[in-house]
């Protein structure tokens, strides 16, 4: 595949056309459209990108500190990614797992399940993170119906909370702002707060840390464990609710009282897995398993849309049995194990384990430190409560005054006045209201994220 190492920029003309259409068709996730329609100067048009840099349609550069929303694991162009695309669609671009198989998605099922290591040695695969988790709802659900446990069918979840943007996994969410509108549709949960006061992974986490933070969680389980499918948990970090870290032992704590309890684990790695926090799996640092495991965003790099779910030798051996017992697993999807989205992973797979797991353990030896470090002097800046996160995951917390905490109004948007001042810098971001975002591609180099560091201290002087 050809790849092109310089972008012409759009004439006046066209570029005000792509405006127009920007502003009349295309509906922006998230994204108030009013005031979208209303930035000026308008929002970047992309028409590029290399390494880890977004080009837009005036030639400008932005170092992508949002990895395309948390997917670009391997910068924005991974070579071998691509070049693996384009080799699967010289063979075939789609064929459907309904009945019959396809050898990339095969391959994939093989590699996933044995990196995973036992007991997760069975992997369904979907579109995107929602639709991973939307399979472990209802696989942990029928998964108790076949045991006979109908009555176990609520689940055990988190305050701020999000596990992606389907009925059901809006369900499991906990962020008011996201969610509240739809309270109507959602089924209930068992619902218990957050780890709070943990701040990072360098903090000592004392025995009676642990203990207090887990106390919500084990008394829900001991009311509740009888009515539970399962407990769904973004392990280590809650991620767009607030970036808010878990001690390993606490997800270790948890995961042990829910077992005592005969209650399955879901661990929500969309965005953790993956080498996000320098492992290739979330779990591999809380040093426990789940019963069942989702993935997605950088499984292929961030490069094409799928997701795995990967379930037990428990949670699978359960749907077995003759067509008359019904016991199969009624769910699916067109793009189920997509061709091309299984060439993707397996070469961004690749990259991840060779040579020993080189690559990760570069992310963690040296650019997860250098990230912190370029990010210390921030928690000093007068309009930053805290800054919070693992690996390369960190949310800025901005605030109109340090002392006492006290929040700018929703509408004065201090956050997204943080985003256009970065973006004048060559960072592009986002926020979670005015919380800071900054999680850039495990590829991103010591001057970048020298960058980094610089423009969000710039930017953090520049909203007043």
């Amino acid at each position: 595949m050809p790849r092109m190492s310089a972008f012409e920029k759009l004439c006046y003309d066209e570029l005000r056309r792509l405006h127009a259409i920007d502003e009349a068709a295309l509906w922006h996730p998230f994204t108030q459209m009013r005031g979208h329609r209303e930035e000026d100067p308008p929002p970047p048009v992309i028409v590029g990108a290399e390494g880890n840099w977004l080009i837009d349609a005036e030639g400008k550069r932005y170092l992508d500190a949002n990895s395309g929303y948390w997917c670009l694991a391997l910068g924005c162009r991974p070579k071998e990614v691509e070049e693996a695309i384009a080799a699967q669609l010289q063979r075939f671009g789609h064929s459907t797992l309904l009945g019959i198989s396809h050898q990339p998605a095969l391959e994939l099922a093989g590699r996933l399940t044995e990196l995973a290591g036992a007991p997760l040695n069975h992997a369904f695969f979907a579109d995107s993170g929602s639709e991973a988790v939307e399979v472990a709802l209802k696989m942990a659900y029928q998964y108790q119906v076949l045991r006979g446990h109908p009555e176990r069918r609520k689940f055990l979840a988190f305050g701020e909370a999000y596990h992606g943007d389907t009925i059901g996994c809006v369900s499991l969410g906990g962020i008011g702002l996201f969610h509240d509108t739809f309270k109507p549709l959602l089924f209930d949960v068992v619902r218990v707060p957050p780890p709070q006061g943990y701040k990072s992974p360098w903090e000592d986490a004392s025995a009676a840390f642990v203990e207090a933070q887990a106390k919500p969680v084990l008394e829900a389980l001991e009311k509740h464990a009888h009515e539970l499918a399962a407990l769904v948990m973004e392990p280590l970090v809650v991620g767009p609710g607030g970036v808010i870290p878990q001690p390993p032992a606490y997800v270790k704590r948890i995961v042990a009282a829910a077992r005592a309890k005969s209650v399955p684990v879901v661990f929500d790695e969309v965005a953790v897995g993956m080498g996000r926090l320098g492992r290739l799996f979330a779990f591999e640092i809380a040093g426990v398993k789940p019963d069942i495991l989702c993935l997605a965003k950088g499984l292929t790099g961030g490069m094409l849309p799928l997701s795995a779910t990967l379930a037990s030798d428990e949670i699978y051996n359960t749907f077995l049995g003759s067509f008359g017992e019904r016991r199969t697993f009624y769910h699916g999807h067109t793009f189920t194990g997509s061709a091309l989205g299984c060439a993707a992973a397996l070469a961004a797979l690749e990259i991840f384990t060779r040579d020993g797991g080189a690559f990760l353990k570069r992310a963690r030896e040296e650019t997860i430190p250098a990230f912190w470090r370029a990010l210390q002097p921030l928690r000093e800046h007068r309009r930053v409560g805290e800054v919070r996160g693992m690996g390369l995951m960190a949310g800025i917390a901005i605030v109109k005054e340090k002392a006492t905490g006290e929040a700018y109004p929703y509408e004065r948007r201090a956050g997204y006045r943080a985003v256009l001042a970065l973006r004048k810098r060559g960072v592009q971001t986002r926020t979670i209201g005015d919380l800071l975002l900054a999680v850039p591609p495990l590829t991103t180099t010591p001057e970048e994220i020298a960058l980094l560091g610089r423009a969000y201290a710039e930017a953090l002087d520049e909203i007043e």
